[in-house]
């Protein structure tokens, strides 16, 4: 913080006592902005943003802030490339953005008949996320920090997303992620699979959409996550959803969040993932490594367990998906329950009942990449598909994984203690 001139002090306080004296607070960053004290300007104005996004004094002096950092941002990107970075100028802009919490004062008013309960994700965050670092960095710079701060990424171009449409193999966690989305956003979540919600009569279908979404509106702030959007494709909802999506084209004001999911990204309409719409697409691959040992350890938390090595186990099972690791714990504690039920005492398991689980327990998601491969090769239109092309680049560095993750799925030819 830069020296505090008695007349600021004084303006602190007298804002600190009035929080709701308008007058104040703009005089406040009137004399912060003068004083070269840009950055502190800018978080008390992202404060009243975040109360009131429809404040147009604050927005007007948003806007005066950027027109004094531009030289510093460019500064600091000359010294490290050639060409003006996006993505930095994003991570920079999220170091110097208070994360939005959105008030709320009313208790959920629950779902649908058929649909899912309206849920309070306040507590869950990306924090909780174990590992998968890039996802979300991709996640905070792509669809995140211009929610929380729409003023600040005018000046750089950017504009406010639409809505997320999250894809990869099945199992790796991307309901999971959207409720911590949501947790970020300080909004309510409501999960709605589309096959189970919505009635096969296109009639049918289409009202239920839009009470879909009329339920969300009631809920605001509410991420509206929409699971086998791919579903649609099959179905007769395309352009009912499109309605919906361009009604809620001022969704940052009106507080619902439009994040979908799918399997099969090139099974979707290209007209859904059009700017406005579901126009910012992140790929939610298998864990990796630390997330990996995170769910080893979350799945045998509660089991005996002696002798195990997790991390080990975690660099053994690259390409797993998170459901795949829940389904080699249930595996390894097979031998050990049927070990105490010859016995009548009880038996950990231990690092070999876990190896001998991996042999009997393949990844499931290979099928998922060779498919994905193929049908992303002709269909990357404006890069949707390059997080993926630069994860299977990688991959190619776990040559011997990858061809266990290709191969046929092997039966499980372990025994049952049934």
């Amino acid at each position: 913080m830069g020296h505090e001139t008695p007349l600021i002090a004084s303006l602190r306080a007298a804002v600190g006592a009035a929080p709701d004296d308008a007058l104040l607070r703009i005089r406040l960053w009137e004399l912060l902005l003068a004083h070269d004290r840009v950055d502190e300007a800018v978080a008390e104005i992202t404060v009243a943003l975040r109360r009131d996004p429809g404040d147009g004094q604050a927005k007007a002096l948003m806007a005066r802030a950027m027109t004094l950092t531009p030289a510093r941002v460019s500064a600091h990107v000359q010294d490290s490339a050639p060409e003006f970075d996006c993505q930095r100028a994003e991570n920079e802009l999220a170091d110097v953005v208070i994360p939005c919490t959105l008030g709320r004062t009313q208790a959920p008013t629950g779902g649908l008949p058929g649909v899912g309960e309206v849920e309070d994700a306040g507590q869950v965050r990306l924090a909780d996320v174990g590992g998968m670092i890039e996802t979300k960095q991709r996640l905070e710079a792509a669809f995140l920090a211009p929610l929380r701060s729409p003023a600040l990424c005018e000046p750089y171009g950017k504009r406010m997303p639409g809505g997320l449409l999250l894809y990869g193999p099945p199992g790796c966690g991307k309901t999971f992620i959207a409720r911590a989305v949501a947790g970020e956003l300080g909004a309510r979540f409501m999960n709605v699979s589309v096959t189970d919600a919505l009635d096969t009569s296109v009639r049918r279908s289409g009202r239920d959409l839009r009470v879909v979404f009329e339920a969300a509106r009631r809920n605001a702030p509410c991420v509206l996550f929409l699971d086998e959007l791919d579903a649609l494709a099959e179905r007769c909802h395309v352009s009912r959803l499109l309605a919906e999506l361009d009604d809620g084209h001022t969704a940052a004001e009106e507080g619902v969040f439009v994040l979908a999911a799918t399997s099969h990204p090139w099974n979707v309409a290209g007209a859904l993932r059009s700017p406005g719409r579901l126009d910012r697409t992140v790929l939610v691959p298998p864990p990796d490594g630390p997330a990996r040992e995170y769910i080893f350890r979350h799945h045998l938390r509660d089991r005996p367990v002696a002798g195990v090595h997790l991390r080990a186990m975690a660099r053994r099972t690259a390409g797993y998906s998170g459901a795949d690791l829940a389904n080699l714990c249930d595996t390894a504690a097979e031998p050990a329950l049927c070990g105490a039920v010859a016995t009548g005492a009880p038996r950990v398991i231990r690092s070999e009942d876990l190896a001998a689980a991996l042999a009997r327990v393949p990844p499931s998601t290979g099928h998922w990449f060779e498919s994905a491969r193929k049908a992303a090769m002709s269909a990357n239109d404006g890069g949707m598909y390059d997080d993926l092309f630069t994860y299977l680049r990688r991959s190619e560095k776990r040559r011997p994984t990858l061809s266990r993750m290709t191969s046929p799925t092997h039966s499980n030819g372990g025994k049952s203690c049934n």
